[in-house]
């Protein structure tokens, strides 16, 4: 597709996200930046299979570059204190690897016995984390990929959309941005040629040490070592907003070309997937808060499983600890990938 066709459609799509986003933003829906354009993108991404050109593809590059931006907010909050209390550290890590195998089993049941997946199916749509590894891996072992596409799409988007709304009922009161919560310091003077110059060396960083995450993770690493330094980034609350905008619009064109039948299979049994995943995750949570001295809504975001760059911004809008948060998820991406990379031998057809 020619570069500047290819501009020009994006460019309509991130105004149509962005819309969803204002207009979301008058509502109590959490995350509505996000959730705005996510949903004003993927309406007509399913209810016209044929609004965009089949060739197209929304800009991965472009992309990147705002999820390095949520990256930065996460380093800049990075303390000494993250670290000061290894034990309890090592318990909440010693949960992920618990609840990693747990999470796989149920939803494995979830979506074979109820379901109806073959097993290559079933299992990599089961994956609690690793959404790019799970669906290459199924792929090669025979899944059917739309299925598995739908489920990994669909437990991304449950959790963010229903971790805030059932904290907020948990608390009683919308909580986060529901509630007005801001996403950055907008009184801090912004150092952009530094912010800038940070963004660049860690989208290069991750990219080359490979990291889990790497656009998110390697900007959080750069921008982590000049807060630790006395340099903490600022980010304008606009450019937090956008951030969300384009990574809302493109989890909404993900629901492209899927059929309405799937999509509403899929969304039932994702619902029962995620749930079970969220009421795991607040057992465990209820379990270890004593030993971590961590709030329950900080340690429930940590073992919601949604992805990376999604969970960073539900724990920026509700004020846990976005670092101690991602560093979790983090692991929890690693855990499930060495998971897969166990049973693939067993699960992938030989060609031919």
């Amino acid at each position: 597709m020619p570069l500047t066709r290819l501009a020009l459609i994006t460019l309509a799509l991130c105004l149509c996200g962005g819309l969803g986003g204002w207009l979301a933003s008058y509502t109590l829906l959490p995350l509505p930046w996000l959730l705005g354009s996510l949903v004003a993108c993927a309406i007509p991404a399913i209810a016209i299979p044929r609004l965009l050109p089949p060739d197209y593809r929304f800009p991965m590059t472009f992309r990147i570059i705002f999820i390095a931006i949520i990256g930065l907010v996460i380093g800049a909050q990075v303390s000494p204190e993250l670290l000061s209390q290894p034990t309890a550290l090592a318990i909440s890590m010693g949960a992920i690897v618990a609840f990693v195998p747990i999470a796989f089993a149920v939803n494995y049941l979830i979506f074979r016995r109820i379901g109806g997946y073959d097993h290559a199916t079933a299992y990599y749509s089961s994956a609690p984390g690793g959404l790019i590894e799970a669906i290459t891996m199924g792929e090669e072992a025979g899944a059917d990929i739309r299925r598995l596409v739908t489920q990994q799409f669909l437990r991304i988007t449950g959790v963010i959309a229903l971790v805030p709304l059932g904290l907020s009922l948990w608390e009683g009161h919308p909580v986060g941005s529901a509630a007005g919560m801001g996403l950055s310091a907008p009184d801090m003077p912004i150092n952009w040629p530094l912010l800038i110059a940070a963004q660049i060396a860690g989208i290069t960083l991750g990219k080359l040490l490979r990291l889990p995450a790497w656009q998110l993770t390697g900007a959080l690493l750069a921008s982590a070592a000049l807060a630790l330094l006395g340099y903490p980034l600022s980010i304008p609350a606009w450019l937090m907003q956008l951030a969300q905008v384009i990574v809302g619009t493109s989890l909404g064109m993900r629901f492209a070309g899927l059929s309405r039948d799937m999509l509403i299979r899929g969304l039932g049994l994702s619902i029962l997937s995620v749930s079970a995943m969220l009421i795991l995750g607040g057992v465990i949570a209820l379990l270890i808060g004593p030993a971590t001295g961590q709030d329950f809504k900080v340690l429930l975001i940590t073992f919601a499983p949604g992805g990376v760059n999604e969970m960073a911004l539900v724990a920026l809008s509700l004020n846990a600890n976005p670092a101690f948060v991602t560093l979790h998820h983090v692991f929890r991406i690693t855990v499930t990938v060495l998971a897969l990379g166990v049973m693939k031998r067993t699960l992938t057809r030989p060609k031919g």
